[in-house]
């Protein structure tokens, strides 16, 4: 793995707010940590053992210190909004509400939705997840930006099921 695939994975990692995200591949072990409140990242980078069989050049064992800030934002419910449904997200990664730029939003304000209907994408490791809904109702307000990092759990839309 190339230092820069290192740096933007630090830099996905800064920006999911996650604490630990561990990435192993036949030749290296990547684990990053952070420490909650901190705001610094540990990168532990390890070679991966080979069979006695192979011939493997010598990896060393680095360390990767970044200072970025993590900062996550939490939704403020309103007693109002208290009476609608929440949809979270299943997963770490990129939200998009179409399916590609030129694409119109899966869903809208207002628009009604009925259970596994597709209401959005999460891009996580490069794999696009369509994202299906388990409510059936109208969407009242979509919570999160077009193609920004979120959080597992965090809320993308708030659902009317009436």
């Amino acid at each position: 793995m190339k230092l820069n695939e290192i740096q933007d994975l630090i830099k996905f990692v800064a920006k999911s707010g996650v604490s630990e995200v561990e990435l192993e591949t036949k030749d290296v072990k990547i684990i990053i940590k952070t420490p909650a409140g901190r705001g610094k990242e540990q990168v532990f980078v390890q070679p991966v053992t080979q069979p006695v069989a192979q011939v493997a050049a010598p990896v060393t064992q680095q360390v990767v210190t970044t200072s970025q800030e993590i900062k996550t934002a939490e939704p403020v419910v309103t007693s109002e909004e208290a009476k609608y449904i929440t949809v979270k997200s299943p997963m770490i990664g990129t939200f998009y509400r179409s399916s590609s730029p030129d694409k119109p939003s899966f869903v809208n304000v207002g628009d009604d939705i009925d259970t596994g209907k597709v209401i959005c994408i999460i891009e996580a490791m490069k794999l696009f997840n369509e994202i299906e809904s388990e409510v059936k109702g109208k969407i009242v307000k979509v919570l999160v930006n077009d193609a920004t990092p979120v959080e597992y759990d965090q809320p993308l839309f708030l659902v009317d099921p009436s």
